[in-house]
């Protein structure tokens, strides 16, 4: 059979360590066999970061700016360990921190439901989507290490240079200070977003921050989403028979681990990382959760919401078996994919990426899956398979339907 033709590329973005084996996995037997696909690589693993200065990065977002849909796979963050494992020539920041401050936009996560997996919180009956701030906070901070006795104050200075001085510590010995920002701009994106997803989906809609204790830089975030929602949405909302409504985040935890689901989960950057993990785990797995960040421009970033699974990769260079779910990873290549062919009129495509859809669920509910679902399905009698034939069995039942 003929191939299906791309017209525009997409962004592709190469990662790290066992998400990257699994990348190329999933390109030579489920996209390249069927789709002739066209897309502008970007090499993010870190070491082609640290010989680029992390210019690479800036370099993909960029492209993603320009061709309006990118897939990414997932990648290091390094840390003082990792500084020495890959000789680092300093601690390269976030590569989804830099990505995201690019495009300014807001990460919507939810989970990817399968008969036999049920999730740990009995009374979830509907998937929960996380509404991820993707701008700054801890991800865009600046750190001191404080060697010893001192002051350390919080200064801004006008253009006009006035001056706004704020003492944070009298330091009586060493200590660290963390200086975070953000922006009325990005925090009206992001409001925006989730609005308009929750209106589009037709679910409730949770935005959830700290504001009795952070009383101006979390109230800064509460104030503007309800400010937009009664100038813009409110009757909206009402029209659709959705709801809004604003919570500490402590509460809404309390909320959500009693509610049924079916909802959107709007945090802030940091909230939304941790929350979205306990969200996906809760689910079945992280590997089976779909991520997208979509930008105040229309346009969108697909990648897996999990790590670079180091453990099965140090296993995988000693020539040891391992069996790594790629699910997510699969759902970014299909949601990049889908969105590119929904924009640029390519039915064909986005057909092709709902059936991969269908046939990798449809795999894991005949009982063929990796080790981490074994682990939590309630099917009889499954097959565990290893990494690389989980996705050929996926390209058999692929190949079925």
């Amino acid at each position: 059979m003929a191939k299906i033709q791309m017209t525009t590329p997409l962004v592709e973005m190469d990662g790290d360590e066992m998400t990257r084996i699994l990348w190329q996995m999933i390109k030579d037997e489920l996209i390249l066999p069927y789709v002739d696909l066209k897309s502008e690589y970007y090499d993010l693993g870190l070491e082609h970061r640290n010989e680029t200065d992390d210019r690479v990065t800036r370099e993909s977002a960029e492209a993603t700016l320009k061709y309006g849909v990118a897939v990414k796979c997932a990648t290091i963050t390094p840390n003082a360990a990792r500084m020495t494992e890959y000789n680092l020539k300093e601690m390269w920041k976030s590569p989804n921190g830099t990505i995201r401050a690019i495009l300014d936009g807001t990460v919507f996560r939810a989970p990817i439901v399968v008969k036999g997996i049920e999730p740990c919180v009995k009374n979830w009956e509907k998937p929960i989507t996380l509404a991820r701030h993707a701008y700054g906070d801890v991800y865009k901070n600046t750190e001191i290490k404080v060697p010893g006795a001192g002051k350390a104050e919080l200064v801004f200075t006008g253009e006009d240079g006035t001056q706004i001085r704020e003492l944070i510590h009298d330091f009586t010995g060493a200590g660290i200070i963390q200086g975070i920002h953000n922006t009325d701009k990005s925090i009206t994106s992001f409001a925006h977003a989730c609005f308009k997803y929750a209106l589009d989906t037709k679910q409730d809609l949770w935005f959830a921050t700290k504001d009795t204790i952070s009383k101006k830089y979390d109230h800064n975030f509460k104030d503007i989403f309800n400010d937009i929602y009664e100038a813009e949405y409110a009757k909206k909302f009402e029209e659709a028979g959705i709801e809004y409504f604003y919570t500490l985040i402590d509460d809404a935890v309390a909320r959500v681990m009693k509610a049924k689901g079916g909802f959107i989960w709007a945090c802030k950057n940091y909230d939304g990382d941790v929350m979205s993990d306990m969200v996906s785990s809760a689910f079945g797995s992280l590997a089976m959760m779909t991520s997208v960040l979509v930008s105040p421009t229309g346009v969108y970033e697909y990648e897996a919401a999990h790590g670079t699974v180091q453990r099965h990769y140090y296993k995988h260079l000693k020539g040891e078996e391992t069996s790594t779910n790629s699910v997510a990873t699969i759902f970014a290549w299909t949601g990049a994919l889908r969105k590119r062919g929904e924009l640029d009129g390519l039915s064909d495509l986005e057909k092709f990426a709902d059936k991969l859809e269908r046939a990798t669920i449809k795999t894991i509910e005949d009982g063929k899956m990796t080790k981490d679902l074994e682990l939590i399905t309630s099917l009889k009698d499954v097959t565990v398979l290893n990494s690389g034939n989980f996705i050929k069995a996926i390209r058999e039942t692929f190949d079925a339907m």
